[in-house]
C-alpha cells in the first residue's frame, strides 16, 4: 500500500508540473500576442523587409544645337510572382499556354512548350520572383503588358517590372573624353560625367521590398514607393559639327606622321565658349582613342608659339617698335654653357622685329628679352602673371593642370640660361587650353575671356542655372600694342613659317611651334618633338580660335607648320565653307537683260494656257481647240489650233510636241512607241498620214 500510495503521489506531481508548464506556455503566448505583439511584428517586418533606392533617370548632356551628347535609355526586368492573390488556378491552366504563345514569339529564344514547361513549373513551386527575362526593351515591355495573364498586372496576373539606366552615347566616341563617365565599378569619373554628376543624378526614390524564400527580394506594392526625381540637363557649348571635324583632322595628323597623341580646341573669340575639344592618344594597340584630355590635363613646354607672350611684354614695355632690328647671329647664339639654335639660318644676319617673330628666330626673340630685362626679370615675369598664363584656367572639367612659370626664387633659377629661354617657350610648362586664351585675347581685342564649355543647367526645358561668358582681363595690353601683335602674327602666315595656311579665300593669323620634349630624367638626348600651331581666323574679323597640339611626330617631320598646321587649316575650311555669315556679302548684279518669251513645245491646250497664266506671259488664244502651237513675237504669245490630232487608223504628226503629249496621240492612234533622246520631237520613224497596222512599233527622236 505505501509503495502504491507513493508513486501516486510522484504522478500526481508529475502532472501539476505539468499542468503549471502548460499554463505558463498559454500565459507566455497570451502575452506575446497581445501585450508584446505589436514589438515583435516589428521585428519581424524589420529582417523580411527593407527600404530599396531607386534610381533617378539621369539627365542628358547636350551640344549647343541640342543634340544628345550622353543619355540614359531605360532597361527592363521582367518577373513572374507565381503566387499572386488574385491568379486563380483555373485561369492560369486554361491560358498559360496563349502566354507561351506570346512569349515565345516576341523573343523568339525559346519555344512555346518550354515557356509553358517553366511558368507552370515556378506556378507548382509557388515561386514568388521568378526572372523571365533581363534587359527588355520599352517598346517590348509595352507589348508583355498586353499578353494574356500579364495584362492583369502584379496582383491578379503576377507580373512584376524592373527598370534600370544604362548610359549611352549617341555619337560613340566623339568628345568621349570631355563628356565623360561615372561607373560603378570603380573607375575613377571624368568629364562633365563627373563635375555634373549631382545635378545629373537627381535624387533617388524608395521602394519596399520583401525577402523571400531563397533570400530573393521583391517589391511589396507601389503603396510603398516613394518616386525619384529626375536628374538635371547640362547643354554645353560644344558644336558637334565642328568636334567631329577636329577629331578626323586629328587623326588624320596623328596617323600620317606616327605621333604619340595629340589635341585640337576650337573656341568662340567673343565668348569664350569651347566649340570643340579633341583628345587622342594611342594605346598598346597602337589604336587611337580618348585616353587623356590632353588640352587640359598636359602642361609641356610650349616652345615658339609663348613668343606671343614675351613679344607682348618687348612692346608694351616700350622696348622695342616692329620697325626696328635685330642681329640673329645666323641662328646660333651661347647662353652659358647652353647653345641656342634656330631652325635654320635664315640669310640675312639682321632682321626687323617683325620678320624674326615670323621667321620664328630663337636666338632674334631670346636675345631681345635677355638685353632688356636681364637686370630687373621679374618685370618680364610680372607680365607673363599679369597675363595669368601662371593659373588654371577653371574649366569645368576636372583634371586641368596648374601651368608652372619659373620664378627668381626658384633654386634653378638662373637669369643668364632661365630668361633667354623662357623667352623662347622653354624652362615652364602651360596647358594648351591656357595658352589659347592668350592668343583668343589677341583675336578679341585684348578681351581676355574664361574659356567655359557649360551653358546651362536645364529642368524639363528649363535653366535652373545658366553660365554666362565672364571676361578675366578687360585689356591685356595697350591698343598700340595689341595691333602690332596682331600685324606680327598676319605676318607668320604671310611670309613667314606658317606661309603653307595662307589662302585668298579668308586670312589666318598665328604662331607655329616646334619643341623640344624633356626626357623623363630631364635634358633633351632623345630628340623627341611637340609640334603645335595657335591662331585665329579670320584675321581681319576674328570669330574662332584654335590651338592644335601634336606630341611626338615620329616619320622624320615635325615642324609645326607641316604636322599641326594642316589640322588648323582643315578644321578652318570647313568652318568657313559651311557658315555662310562669314562669307563677303555678294555685289548687287546691276545687269540689264533684255527679256524674251520662251519658246514652247505644241502642246495640250489647258497646260498651255495655265502655262503662261502663272508665269504672268501675256498671250492671246485666236482659235480654240485641244492642240494649240506657239507663235511669238517681241511682246505677247499667240496660241493657235495645230494640227496635232487623232485620225482613227492614221499615224498623227508630232514633231514639234513634248514627249508626254506625243506618247498620248501616238499610243491613242494604237501605235507602240520607242524614244530616242531628249527635248521636243524632232523625227518620226512613220510619217504623218500613213496608216497604222496593229500593233505596230513607232520610234520618236526627241533633241534640245
Amino acid at each position: 500500500m505505501g509503495i502504491k500510495r507513493d508513486i501516486y503521489w510522484r504522478i500526481a506531481i508529475a502532472f501539476m508540473v505539468i499542468v503549471v508548464f502548460a499554463l505558463a506556455i498559454l500565459w507566455k503566448i497570451f502575452q506575446i500576442q497581445n501585450v508584446e505583439g505589436n514589438y515583435w511584428r516589428s521585428m519581424a517586418d524589420s529582417l523580411t523587409t527593407r527600404y530599396y533606392a531607386i534610381p533617378a533617370d539621369r539627365g542628358n548632356i547636350y551640344s549647343s544645337d541640342n543634340r544628345l551628347l550622353a543619355t540614359s535609355l531605360p532597361s527592363f526586368e521582367i518577373r513572374f510572382d507565381a503566387r499572386a492573390e488574385g491568379l486563380e488556378d483555373e485561369y492560369f491552366n486554361s491560358t498559360i499556354g496563349k502566354l507561351a504563345d506570346a512569349l515565345s514569339k516576341l523573343f523568339n529564344d525559346k519555344s512555346s512548350n518550354d515557356y509553358r514547361f517553366e511558368l507552370t513549373n515556378a506556378r507548382k513551386n509557388k515561386e514568388r520572383y521568378h526572372l523571365l527575362k533581363r534587359e527588355i526593351s520599352y517598346t517590348q515591355l509595352q507589348t508583355i503588358k498586353d499578353f494574356p495573364i500579364f495584362r492583369d498586372g502584379q496582383y491578379k496576373g503576377g507580373l512584376i517590372v524592373t527598370q534600370k539606366n544604362k548610359r549611352a552615347y549617341p555619337f560613340k566616341v566623339l568628345a568621349n573624353r570631355t563628356i565623360g563617365y561615372v561607373r560603378d565599378n570603380g573607375t575613377k569619373p571624368v568629364g562633365l560625367e563627373a563635375k555634373f554628376n549631382k545635378d545629373l543624378n537627381g535624387v533617388q526614390g524608395k521602394r519596399l521590398m520583401q525577402k523571400i524564400s531563397g533570400g530573393v527580394w521583391m517589391p511589396v506594392n507601389d503603396d510603398y514607393e516613394f518616386d525619384p526625381q529626375n536628374g538635371k540637363d547640362i547643354i554645353t557649348t560644344l558644336d558637334v559639327s565642328i568636334q567631329d571635324v577636329a577629331e578626323n583632322a586629328l587623326l588624320k595628323t596623328l596617323l600620317k606622321n606616327n605621333a604619340n597623341h595629340g589635341c585640337v580646341i576650337v573656341m568662340d573669340v567673343k565668348t569664350g565658349a569651347i566649340k570643340a575639344i579633341a583628345n587622342l592618344g594611342r594605346d598598346r594597340d597602337s589604336v587611337y582613342k580618348e585616353l587623356y584630355n590632353y588640352a587640359i590635363g598636359e602642361a609641356h613646354e610650349p616652345g615658339s608659339t609663348f613668343k606671343l607672350a614675351s613679344m607682348l611684354a618687348l612692346l608694351e614695355d616700350g622696348y622695342v617698335k616692329l620697325s626696328d632690328t635685330v642681329d640673329t647671329e645666323h641662328g646660333h647664339k651661347i647662353y652659358g654653357k647652353q647653345i641656342m639654335k634656330d631652325a635654320e639660318d635664315h640669310g640675312d644676319s639682321r632682321v626687323t622685329i617683325k620678320k624674326c617673330f615670323a621667321i620664328s628666330s630663337n636666338v632674334g626673340v631670346s636675345k631681345l628679352v635677355y638685353q632688356n630685362y636681364y637686370k630687373n626679370p621679374e618685370k618680364f615675369l610680372q607680365h607673363l602673371r599679369d597675363l595669368q598664363l601662371d593659373t588654371a584656367v577653371g574649366i569645368e572639367i576636372p583634371g586641368e593642370r596648374i601651368p608652372y612659370i619659373k620664378n627668381t626664387k626658384d633654386k634653378y633659377w638662373n637669369s643668364g640660361v632661365s630668361l633667354p629661354w623662357m623667352a623662347v617657350g622653354y624652362e615652364l610648362n602651360i596647358t594648351p587650353l591656357r595658352l589659347l586664351s592668350l592668343y583668343n585675347a589677341v583675336a578679341n581685342n585684348g578681351v581676355m575671356m574664361k574659356p567655359y564649355i557649360v551653358q546651362s543647367i536645364q529642368e524639363y526645358g528649363e535653366p535652373t542655372k545658366e553660365f554666362q561668358p565672364i571676361v578675366i582681363n578687360q585689356k591685356i595690353c595697350s591698343d598700340a600694342t595689341l595691333n602690332s601683335l596682331k600685324e606680327i602674327l598676319n605676318e607668320v602666315v604671310i611670309s613667314g613659317t606658317a606661309h603653307n595656311l595662307f589662302n585668298p579665300y579668308y586670312s589666318v593669323a598665328g604662331k607655329t611651334g616646334t619643341a623640344q620634349i624633356t626626357n623623363s630624367g630631364g635634358g633633351y638626348k632623345n630628340k623627341v618633338y611637340q609640334s603645335s600651331f595657335y591662331g585665329y581666323f579670320p584675321a581681319d574679323v576674328p570669330q574662332y580660335s584654335i590651338a592644335v597640339v601634336i606630341n611626338a611626330p615620329s616619320n622624320g617631320i615635325y615642324y609645326g607648320s607641316a604636322v599641326a598646321g594642316p589640322v588648323f587649316k582643315e578644321i578652318a575650311d570647313n568652318i568657313f565653307s559651311t557658315n555662310l555669315e562669314m562669307h563677303p556679302a555678294l555685289e548687287k548684279d546691276t545687269t540689264n537683260y533684255n527679256a524674251t518669251l520662251p519658246i514652247v513645245k505644241t502642246g495640250y491646250s489647258a497646260d498651255l494656257k495655265y502655262l503662261f497664266s502663272n508665269l504672268g506671259i501675256p498671250f492671246i488664244n485666236n482659235e480654240e481647240g485641244t492642240w494649240l502651237q506657239q507663235i511669238a513675237n517681241e511682246k505677247l504669245v499667240e496660241l493657235t489650233s495645230s494640227n496635232k490630232t487623232v485620225i482613227a487608223g492614221v499615224v498623227p504628226d508630232v514633231k514639234g510636241m513634248g514627249l508626254r503629249d506625243a506618247i498620248y496621240l501616238l499610243e491613242s492612234s494604237g501605235l507602240q512607241v520607242k524614244v530616242e533622246g531628249i527635248g521636243m520631237v524632232k523625227n518620226q520613224s512613220l510619217p504623218a498620214g500613213t496608216k497604222i497596222f496593229k500593233g505596230q512599233f513607232i520610234t520618236i527622236t526627241l533633241n534640245t
